[in-house]
């Protein structure tokens, strides 16, 4: 069915297709996927102890707002996660900020953190509670005072709801974000984040959001930093104001965050690096061009315990869960594992 209105669906601009694609699920004109593999103990895992029916999950920057993070659930993703939300509701960067590069499998997104606001996406969430595990994104206003204030707030507000809180430090697209890819500025962060925890009672698992855009060095420092605040996952990664150099499609020159099939190869080698420094003490979810079982197959070869999409589903559709499982399966079978956590790092 997906592939009967891709064609149309792709004459609209990016930004108004997905608003059209929320709504759809928000209003349920999206029949939920009849999951015949929902039990499949080849996908079973854990996520900050909590069962999961599969490791694949919807990436940050889908469901802005927490509008249908139960619907993504229905559609077979085994975790969600919402956001980037900030303190206060912003507009985001100037349109048009979305770009959809059709013969890459790509997109390019310069939004800027667009959303409601933590207290209007909170009021959300705590009238629709959630079904699966779900995951609260966070970041900084464009315009502040204090951007460590700023992720102090929105933690202070989500604790107490989401199952995990991810620390976004990476996106391309909010001025000087990825400066606290510093070493010393990433762990004075985490450390306010870990003493606010502290202060609310709170054992609320982190994530931390990193750029494909870093070097080895660099790799090497952020372990350090994340293992010394114990941090439990790292997500590996965000999308990438890089790696133009092979698309086809006319608007490659956008300024922005590209995410998709280009991106793939990379995330996939720094997920690796990353699995090797870290040897399993903090948990990897592995994000970029995640569009097929085998896709997630080569992220969890890579060391990724658990994979996330969002552009995926843009050029596959709504079904691309079941997809993934049913490609991936088959994978999995002719290995002869019983689970697919048994090849995870098998790279290495």
């Amino acid at each position: 069915m997906f592939s009967n209105l891709r064609s149309l669906i792709f004459k609209l601009d990016p930004e108004l297709a997905h608003n059209l694609a929320i709504k759809s699920l928000k209003f349920n004109f999206v029949p939920n996927i009849l999951d015949e593999d929902k039990n499949n103990p080849l996908f079973k895992t854990k996520l900050f102890n909590k069962n999961l029916d599969n490791p694949i999950g919807m990436a940050a920057g889908f469901d802005k707002n927490a509008e249908v993070y139960n619907s993504l659930f229905k559609l077979g993703f085994g975790f969600v996660e919402v956001g980037t939300i900030t303190p206060l509701k912003q507009f985001g960067n100037p349109k048009p900020r979305v770009f959809r590069l059709v013969e890459d499998q790509a997109l390019i997104n310069r939004l800027g953190f667009n959303n409601l606001g933590a207290t209007n996406v909170l009021d959300r969430i705590k009238s629709n509670s959630q079904i699966g595990l779900l995951g609260i994104n966070i970041g900084p206003n464009k315009i502040t005072d204090n951007r460590l204030n700023d992720y102090v707030e929105c933690l202070k507000t989500f604790y107490d709801v989401a199952d995990y809180i991810t620390i976004n430090i990476s996106s391309p697209n909010t001025e000087d974000l990825r400066s606290f890819h510093d070493q010393t500025k990433l762990n004075e962060l985490l450390e306010i984040i870990d003493k606010e925890k502290k202060i609310l009672n709170s054992t609320i698992p982190i994530a931390v959001k990193i750029s494909p855009d870093i070097n080895d060095k660099e790799i090497h420092k952020i372990c350090d930093v994340l293992l010394s605040n114990n941090i439990e996952v790292i997500i590996v990664s965000n999308t990438s104001d890089s790696t133009r150099e092979n698309l086809n499609n006319i608007q490659g020159h956008q300024k922005g965050g590209l995410s998709g099939k280009p991106i793939e190869k990379k995330s996939t080698k720094l997920i690796n690096k990353f699995y090797k420094i870290l040897k399993g003490r903090i948990k990897i979810i592995g994000v970029g061009g995640v569009d097929s079982g085998e896709s997630a197959y080569k992220k969890f070869l890579a060391g990724a315990n658990y994979v996330q999409l969002y552009t995926g589903m843009v050029f596959r559709g709504p079904n691309i869960v079941h997809m993934i499982k049913k490609e991936l399966s088959e994978l999995l079978v002719k290995d002869g594992v019983n689970n697919y956590s048994e090849i995870i790092g098998k790279n290495d």
